[in-house]
């Protein structure tokens, strides 16, 4: 590519099911990378594998993508003018090229069936299709052309190979991890088209798209590093060489503890998505969770994928899209692959959730209240939240540890808030809060305090406050605690003056009635 040409990159994934969490990484690279530059993210569909298409899977990796806020400029759904974006209906295309290939001697047809391909390997300790056994096998190299020519008449199955010269070194330029060189006696002879399904093998379709999608660079996961010289070739063998985009591996996405890539397996075990919506899949009927549903914002998601194998440098975690566009550079990604920490996410959402307005938290809480059978209004769940949202959740984790963390999500609300809407009705005597706070003295005292509060006239935390101080210095009672018992039940809340301008006077003192009534010290 020329120093002039717009970046034009792309995301081409599968429809063999729910959209990976590490291929959201890659698409979001991708669009980071041409948002900065100016330049163009196509979607592309790559089905030529037709034996593994799911039904659904297109659309849902649509709909995860417009959930995410990470947008296409062209492919798939979006238009364009290198189209048709899917593969499988590029038939004619691909054809093209691979009859130039063969017209060339750079690919030959291959006659040899699956039983005969797996006896040649239980024969030849790890047999490879290459320069030292293609002259072993039945193919347009070593039968007769007219034999070839009726074997294809009579409808036999065949693939076409790629033919790979030995003994050279091909070297591949990473953006991520410099000159990468590996000798082409390795590579073995890679099928690109099958004529079961009269479609190419990836290596094929993705060569062949990215040339005439003007492609500039391609951004994609470790685990296609081992196909980029082979690529390398492809582009060679059909003179594209100074037009081959620039490739750039991103590292793995680990699992969050022992080694190796991560998977669902790590997820259902652990406790988090490895999907962003949740996935229903159509054969078993299995569910399998999704961020969106379990109370993610999109732009946690964003800003904590973003920051798996990339490090703008400084201490700034909290990035919004615009900075990320920003800050972007592909050469500051790590090689190694980055471990995935499903307690940072956690943390990212959290922090979203606190720039957001308490009016925005009501639709899902309100959600949750009805769920509990419990009618409020949007202003005082807005009040709830406000008064809540920096609270911090005591929890056991899987090991029987006791820990604390900050909520993370709407749905944390609910244990923490239960009190708001409904009245404690006994009270835990073993509760270490209860048993601390509520003496022998402390009945007599909460019915000079409810008093008191029958005398209140503006009944906000203010009004409250005004009248409850001085009596508090007057008397010497410290009320606070036993009166978080009487109106919570244990020793959670809000302060106190606003948890009962909240609740107001009559259920204030109804509270306060109850708990002096039934809390028994013995």
């Amino acid at each position: 590519m020329t120093a002039k040409s717009k970046v034009r990159v792309r995301f081409a994934p599968s429809p063999t099911g729910p959209l990976h969490i590490g291929g959201v990484r890659t698409a979001l690279y991708n669009y980071l990378f041409a948002r900065q530059a100016g330049g163009e993210l196509i979607f592309r569909i790559e089905d030529t594998d037709s034996t593994r298409f799911v039904p659904g899977a297109e659309e849902y990796i649509i709909e995860s993508f417009k959930w995410l806020g990470i947008e296409f400029d062209e492919g798939v759904s979006f238009g364009g003018n290198h189209g048709p974006y899917r593969q499988s209906e590029r038939r004619e295309i691909y054809k093209q090229y691979v009859d130039r290939l063969l017209s060339q001697g750079k690919a030959y047809i291959a006659f040899d069936t699956p039983e005969e391909l797996e006896a040649k390997r239980k024969e030849t300790d790890n047999f490879q299709y290459d320069a030292s056994t293609r002259t072993q096998m039945r193919n347009s190299l070593t039968l007769p052309a007219d034999e070839v020519e009726r074997l294809m008449a009579g409808g036999h199955q065949y693939v076409i190979r790629f033919k790979i010269e030995p003994g050279r070194d091909v070297e591949v330029d990473d953006i991520i991890r410099g000159r990468v060189s590996i000798n082409s006696s390795v590579i073995d002879d890679k099928v690109l088209y099958k004529s079961a399904d009269g479609l190419p093998t990836y290596h094929l379709a993705n060569i062949v798209d990215d040339h005439l999608m003007e492609v500039t660079h391609v951004i994609r996961g470790e685990e296609w590093l081992p196909s980029a010289p082979l690529h390398v070739l492809l582009y060679e063998a059909f003179g594209w060489i100074d037009t081959m985009p620039r490739f750039a591996h991103l590292p793995l996405l680990l699992k969050p503890v022992g080694n190796g890539k991560l998977s669902k397996r790590d997820g259902d075990k652990l406790g988090f998505p490895v999907f962003p919506l949740e996935w229903h899949d159509p054969t078993t009927g299995e569910v399998s969770q999704g961020y969106r549903e379990q109370g993610y914002l999109p732009q946690a998601v964003v800003n904590f994928l973003a920051l798996l194998g990339w490090n703008p440098g400084g201490e700034q975690e909290v990035l919004s899209m615009d900075e990320l566009i920003h800050l972007f550079d592909l050469s500051k990604c790590s090689k190694a692959g980055a471990r995935f920490d499903y307690i940072k996410a956690q943390w990212f959402n959290h922090q979203y959730l606190l720039q957001l307005p308490a009016k925005e938290w009501t639709p899902e809480f309100d959600k949750i209240l009805k769920a509990e059978g419990i009618d409020s209004t949007p202003e005082r769940e807005a009040q709830v939240v406000e008064m809540m949202k920096q609270k911090v959740i005591e929890y056991t984790d899987k090991e029987g540890n006791r820990r604390k963390r900050n909520i993370s999500f709407v749905t944390d609300l609910w244990p923490l808030c239960r009190f708001f809407f409904v009245a404690p009705d006994t009270y835990d005597p073993t509760d270490k809060f209860v048993r601390k706070n509520w003496k022998a003295e402390t009945a007599d005292e909460m019915q000079q305090l409810s008093a008191l509060l029958h005398t209140v006239t503006d009944f906000t935390a203010e009004g409250i406050k005004a009248v409850v101080e001085p009596w508090t210095e007057q008397t010497g009672i410290r009320p606070w605690n036993a009166w978080r018992v009487a109106l919570v039940g244990t020793g959670q809340g809000p302060d106190m003056y606003e948890l009962s301008a909240f609740l107001g006077k009559e259920e204030t003192l109804q509270r306060m009635t109850h708990a002096i009534n039934t809390i028994d010290i013995n």
